[in-house]
């Protein structure tokens, strides 16, 4: 707890939030850990709550980032400080508000992270690698084949991981070249699928899924797998299995996505290959509207992020080859 005149300017202000605004007790603890952080900082610069200065708070927030905390909490703490110095300003205890004019900085957006072309078709490739290494089993072939499939509709579809282990069987329009797909909400959208993805679902349906299906009993249907060319659905309506027909895990997609990228030198998540297929497409020159239908988003500021991650994009490459991006 801070001492002295902070202590209980901070102390009063608690007070306020608990009997005024009728805080919740995680709340009020959360606005005196992020002020009384501030306080701290101000301590070694020999100032304290009452004479803060904007530059005090500039210098803050650029520690903060300097730190790596992530912009979603730098955002929080500053806002933790404006309601502070609205109550202090208010109650005329000062007579300036050192928050004002704060601009937000622009690492606050955080921009989604997505991996290179070159490095999503190491990860795409990265099953296909591991199910022909020499000595492998007839199980880790079939799991192959149905990772790459996987990897392929969350990359074509742009599809939450929530969304891939819910999909039905029913579902996929393989002959028409898409999918139907149940979002947030509860709201169903129409995903088109690329021929690669199309190519790796119709391999995963004549080889792999009817094998995980029939559990322990898969390798007497393994021989034959190659021949089924539409597998019945067995006792599951899904259309990605675990062994035994049982219902993936979101943990099991994350674990395969951070196995396959690993190929790329990267360590990605499946969200991060929805947001690489949103990257690519802007990058490739397709419309916002496309994107934000292909992803589902309500808003189409949502999906207004990636053209910065495009327009970053374009300006590395411009300045890495363009022969007078740089001074002379």
């Amino acid at each position: 707890m801070a001492s002295g005149t902070d202590g209980r300017v901070l102390s009063d202000f608690l007070d306020y939030l608990r009997i005024e605004k009728g805080l919740a007790p995680l709340s009020i603890s959360a606005y005196s850990s992020d002020i009384l952080q501030f306080a701290e900082f101000l301590e070694k610069r020999k100032h304290a709550l009452l004479t803060a200065r904007r530059d005090d708070l500039r210098e803050f927030l650029q520690q903060l980032f300097s730190h790596q905390v992530d912009g979603r909490s730098v955002g929080r703490k500053l806002s933790a400080l404006r309601h502070l110095y609205r109550y202090l300003l208010l109650d005329e205890r000062i007579e300036h508000d050192p928050t004002l004019n704060i601009e937000s900085p622009r690492q606050w957006k955080v921009l989604p992270k997505a991996l290179a072309s070159d490095e999503m078709e190491k990860t795409l490739a990265a099953p296909t690698v591991r199910g022909a290494r020499p000595g492998r089993t007839k199980s880790a072939a079939v799991l192959a084949v149905r990772d790459r499939a996987m990897l392929e509709v969350l990359y074509a579809g742009a599809l939450r991981v929530s969304e891939l282990v819910n999909a039905k069987l029913e579902d996929l329009k393989l002959e028409a070249g898409y999918m139907l797909v149940r979002g947030k909400g509860d709201k169903e959208r129409v995903v088109p699928l690329g021929k690669s993805a199309q190519d790796a679902l119709a391999d995963y349906l004549r080889e792999a899924r009817q094998v995980l299906a029939m559990g322990r009993n898969s390798h007497v249907v393994a021989k034959n797998a190659r021949r089924v060319e539409q597998p019945t659905s067995g006792s599951s309506p899904l259309l990605f299995l675990a062994r035994g027909a049982r219902k993936l895990t979101r943990q099991r997609i994350w674990q395969m996505v951070r196995a396959a990228s690993a190929a790329s030198g990267r360590q990605a998540s499946p969200h991060m290959l929805r947001h690489s297929c949103a990257t690519h497409m802007v990058e490739n020159g397709a419309d916002l509207r496309t994107v934000q239908t292909i992803l589902g988003h309500a808003d189409i500021s949502t999906t207004q992020v990636y053209t910065h991650m495009a327009l970053d994009r374009l300006r590395s490459v411009y300045q890495k080859h363009h022969p007078r991006a740089k001074a002379r």
